[in-house]
């Protein structure tokens, strides 16, 4: 971190949002200058800076700004002297650090560690004085980012470092606040390096801290981290899009004449608003651009509306869509079901009479912060966590994140078997950008990626006793482990008594989190015949015949014919029946409901009446449908023999989707005893329907 330095102007018009900004930009070198040879009196802060003071008042009013002052005459003593490559005053990065995430609205002791960051590692100063000045809160902080500053990000170690950055960091997220700054202002800087090490810090800050960013909510580092990424790594692509925005810049730009429409339809309709037109920056153009074509005045900017209240966003969506023309499909509600990242705002478009469509962002001025600012504009997200949760680096904290991915993330990477299976899930899971919410049937709630299944529930809620999972139910309804959930499902899992259970092979395909891929996988390698049983090519049905069979006791009115119980409806005492003159002189016999007796009709079939003896045995055959699982065949054939009932054959088919089918002839000595025997059936642990063939 310490040698990446460079030209501050490197790259300007990569950082649209700056521009936007009401303060003007610093001159990093003038404050250098000031910092090590301006006058500071005792009484107020040193010039260097009043920049980062009056950001922060800007924020937190009431904020004490001695701590500040004595941070950063600490900082500035102990790297006095020191100097980047690019020949400035070592202090003026953690000057531009601090900036930074003052702007943002970070609270004064993330500003005080962020000052002090690299004097541990850099410097002579201790974790020890830094407590002892400074307190337990700063100290835990700026050795979280000492931890990550060790790390080693050669190629090689690229796995093992991120696996490191978040054990450092992720007990407490404002560790990261400070890193994701840090790289920032060193890729701002960036332009003394050679290009291959500029590559390759570029392509580490697209791979894992952007999408870090992202998760944070952190939109105004991420985007200018997105632009400066995209200036190193696709130079002509860069200047293509740069082009393309300088030529728009010299034409007539429709978004401001829609934006005083917007203001002059609120203001009649009695809304206090602030409507503002954003500039796209870089990365957004060239996306647009690939996905649209060619563009359009109104496509490089949208415009933003600030209220005041949740309600206000709703009145100011209605305005808009009652005055101008909506884009129905462009409407989305993050207001009601905020994104993972504690995203806010209702996102719509609306055509102009002049065929222009602009995208329209609603959103509070509370929203909006925590949409630029992300976890930093939640303040300290542990005051209320016990006051010795500084001091003990492993104490428990809670997750500020929604709806606890962060938890998650340090949870699973633990359980990773080794460096690349980390990076690739790593990648994996920060590659998703929509997260859904399920609730258990306990009443609490499920935070799992968009697309995930039953099987990520089981493992998110139960852990390694997800391996007997054997069934789901979602919203009441009985359903397989491969079902996917939607946000706002209810989920009830289902359990095997038996300890012997386990996954298939098949779960792999449908699991989405890594929580689950990596112990349904740890769970395969510790059983390779069971794995090997889930894996083999469709089987034949398994058939079980009975030593004896039972005679039909239905009868016919035929003298002499054969009669046989149709095996497709299998009809007992007291059905209502048809016969149907058969080739060979046989009868066969169906209930009344089945599609058969329809199909006997129209071919012309002799019908023959039928009745039932007296006797009250008969054979059925039913199907019951269950949850794979060990032992299940003999269970249930178990529940049959204690209904006192023969069993003169069973069908078992090859598991499907973790679903098994099992068809069953059987003889009961009276019928009216094959309601009780359907319960004892569905009784039967993984079995969730039993029904007449």
């Amino acid at each position: 971190m310490s040698a990446e330095a460079t030209n501050p102007e490197a790259h300007p018009e990569a950082r649209p949002e700056l521009r936007r900004r009401g303060r003007s930009r610093l001159d990093l070198r003038r404050l250098g200058r000031a910092a090590l040879l301006g006058p500071t009196s005792r009484d107020r802060l040193p010039d260097a800076i009043g920049h980062v003071a009056e950001a922060h008042r800007a924020h937190h009013p009431d904020a004490d700004m001695s701590i500040l002052r004595r941070a950063y005459l600490l900082a500035e003593s102990s790297h006095r002297g020191q100097m980047r490559k690019s020949g400035e005053p070592y202090i003026t990065h953690p000057l531009a650090v601090t900036l930074i995430l003052a702007e943002l609205g970070a609270e004064t002791t993330t500003l005080t560690a962020s000052l002090l960051h690299d004097t541990v590692e850099d410097t002579d100063v201790t974790l020890d004085q830094v407590r002892a000045e400074f307190g337990d809160e700063v100290c835990f902080i700026v050795d979280g980012v000492t931890k990550v500053e060790k790390i080693d990000y050669g190629a090689a170690a690229e796995p093992e470092t991120f696996r490191k950055m978040l054990v450092a960091t992720g007990n407490d997220v404002r560790v990261m606040s400070i890193k994701l700054a840090d790289r920032l202002h060193n890729m701002r800087t960036l332009g003394v390096m050679r290009p291959e090490k500029q590559a390759r810090i570029a392509k580490v800050t697209r791979d894992v801290l952007i999408p870090l960013a992202e998760r944070l909510g952190v939109q105004a580092l991420k985007t200018e981290l997105e632009d400066l990424v995209f200036a190193i790594l696709h130079p002509e692509e860069y200047e293509g899009t740069r082009a393309l925005i300088a030529a728009h810049a010299g034409e007539s730009d429709p978004l401001p004449g829609i934006a005083d429409s917007v203001r002059t339809v609120l203001r009649e309709a009695g809304i206090a608003a602030e409507v503002q037109v954003r500039p796209r920056h870089f990365v957004s153009v060239h996306r647009i651009s690939r996905t649209r074509g060619e563009l359009r005045g109104s496509d490089f900017g949208r415009i933003l509306i600030l209220v005041g209240e949740n309600a206000d966003c709703y009145a100011v969506l209605g305005e808009l869509h009652t005055c101008f023309t909506p884009v129905v499909s462009e409407f989305k509600d993050f207001v009601a079901t905020p994104k993972f990242n504690l995203y806010q705002s209702l996102h719509t478009a609306v055509a102009t009479p002049e065929g222009y469509v602009a995208e329209v962002i609603v959103r509070t001025r509370q929203m909006h912060r925590v949409a630029e600012a992300g976890v930093v504009a939640l303040g300290n997200p542990y005051a209320t966590a016990t006051p010795d949760a500084a001091a003990d680096p492993d104490e428990e904290r809670v997750d500020p994140t929604r709806p606890g991915w962060l938890s998650r993330l340090l949870d699973w990477q633990q359980s990773a078997p080794d460096p690349d299976t980390f990076w690739t899930v790593l990648r994996a899971e920060l590659a998703q950008d929509r997260e859904i919410t399920v609730f258990r049937a306990d009443g609490g709630t499920l935070g799992l990626p968009a697309g995930a299944s039953c099987i990520d529930a089981a493992y998110a809620q139960h852990g390694e006793a997800a391996h007997g999972c054997i069934g789901a139910r979602v919203n009441g309804r009985l359903t397989s482990l491969s079902s996917p959930l939607s946000d706002g499902d209810t989920v009830q899992l289902l359990l095997a008594q038996d300890a012997s259970s386990g996954p298939s092979a098949e779960w792999l395909d449908h699991a989405r989190t890594p929580a689950a891929r990596i112990a349904i996988s740890r769970w395969l390698e510790s059983h390779p015949d069971r794995a090997m049983a889930t894996t083999t090519a469709a089987r034949a049905p398994l058939s079980v015949v009975g030593v004896r069979g039972g005679g039909a006791n239905a009868v016919a009115d035929l003298p002499d014919a054969t009669v046989r119980l149709a095996g497709c409806c299998t009809p007992v005492p007291p059905d209502a029946v048809a016969g149907f003159l058969v080739r060979g002189g046989a009868v066969t016999v169906h209930r009344i409901q089945c599609a058969a007796v329809a199909q006997m009709r129209a071919v012309g079939r002799t019908s023959v009446a039928v009745h039932w003896r007296a006797t009250a045995d008969c054979r059925v055959t039913l199907l019951a449908e269950s949850f794979g699982r060990p032992h299940l065949l003999a269970d249930l054939t178990e529940a049959i023999a204690r209904e006192g009932v023969e069993v003169v054959s069973a069908t078992v088919e090859p598991p499907v989707e973790g679903r098994v089918r099992h068809t069953y002839t059987l003889q009961l000595p009276d019928a009216a005893g094959l309601p009780a025997l359907m319960r004892a059936m569905r009784d039967v642990p993984g079995v969730y329907d039993v029904s007449r063939a």
